[in-house]
């Protein structure tokens, strides 16, 4: 369901008066305070998982969210265990595949995301219940947020995060190199199940608000912006959490003021920010072939 479906409100161009007007509505309030948390987590998340080159566990993950908020919904349960379920579940099964070899768990990940998409279409044609089909589970809405999911998203969130600053440490170490990680001690395999499941988690928090398509693109795309326009993990990890945030809330509001999804908005202003990076990083590197270029060598020097 779209906002401007009954009667989107007009930009005035007057930023305070346009916000006021804005955040008079509870439901614009708890959207707002829904994707800041969602923005946070996923961007905190996503870090990692671009580092680990894990971002088809992420897709999956996020996928499956929809067979299992549909089908929680056909039996007759909030999608809420749906998503949980299934995305946790999902998590479970890729961490134990990642034994058998990067073929295999591609392989056989990618069937049995496909049969699940599928299960959730089918989940949705016998549910008619389902408010505009598939849609909403899909795409999400930032319409009818209330303050207990805004509680539920932040507990979650806050949980999520503990745990990462907790294992955050051994868990870059494992990334970056899982062999001499392991060498030293540090429990790999251990590590890489936890995280995956955190995923799961994560990932069904933000579903809830944004849709298993969108929050699939908060994961990965602020955070691979971060890490090309810098390789320090801190400051990288900051940058994803700032461009995720920004991401939101700008599509936030100009999913308010026009007919068009949320989605498509949050998704084509972190992509956009994503090619600005790629730009800059091309652009310093054809600066520095130029400038090294142009510096005269010792032998010229002396000639």
């Amino acid at each position: 369901m779209l906002l401007a479906e009954t009667g989107a409100p007009a930009w005035s161009w007057n930023l305070l008066t346009d916000f006021q007007d804005m955040w008079s509505y509870p439901f614009m309030v708890n959207a707002f305070r829904a994707g800041a948390v969602v923005a946070v987590v996923s961007a905190v998340v996503g870090w990692f998982v671009v580092l680990r080159r894990q971002t088809f566990a992420a897709h999956t993950v996020s996928a499956v969210a929809f067979p299992g908020a549909a089908g929680a919904l056909l039996l007759g349960f909030s999608a809420v265990y749906g998503y949980f379920t299934l995305c946790v579940a999902a998590a479970l099964v890729i961490a134990a595949l990642r034994g058998g070899g990067e073929h295999e768990e591609s392989a056989l990940t990618g069937t049995v995301q496909a049969f699940l998409l599928a299960s959730g279409f089918l989940f949705t044609a016998l549910y008619r219940g389902l408010l505009e089909g598939p849609q909403t589970i899909l795409f999400g809405t930032f319409l009818g947020i209330t303050s207990s999911q805004v509680t539920v998203l932040t507990v979650v969130g806050a949980v999520v995060l503990a745990v990462l600053a907790l294992i955050g440490r051994p868990l870059l170490f494992a990334s970056v190199d899982p062999q001499v990680a392991a060498g030293r001690g540090v429990p790999v395999r251990a590590l890489s199940v936890g995280f995956l499941v955190l995923l799961g988690a994560a990932t069904a928090e933000a579903s809830q608000i944004t849709g298993t398509l969108l929050v699939f693109a908060l994961m990965v795309i602020p955070a691979a912006t971060a890490q090309v326009l810098t390789a320090r993990p801190a400051s990288s990890l900051a940058l994803a959490v700032l461009l995720g945030f920004a991401a939101t809330w700008l599509g936030l509001t100009a999913a308010y003021y026009s007919p068009y999804p949320l989605g498509f908005f949050v998704t084509t202003i972190a992509f956009a920010g994503y090619l600005l990076a790629l730009g800059r990083r091309s652009l310093r590197e054809v600066l520095g072939r130029t400038r090294a270029g142009a510096t005269p060598t010792a032998g010229e020097v002396v000639a």
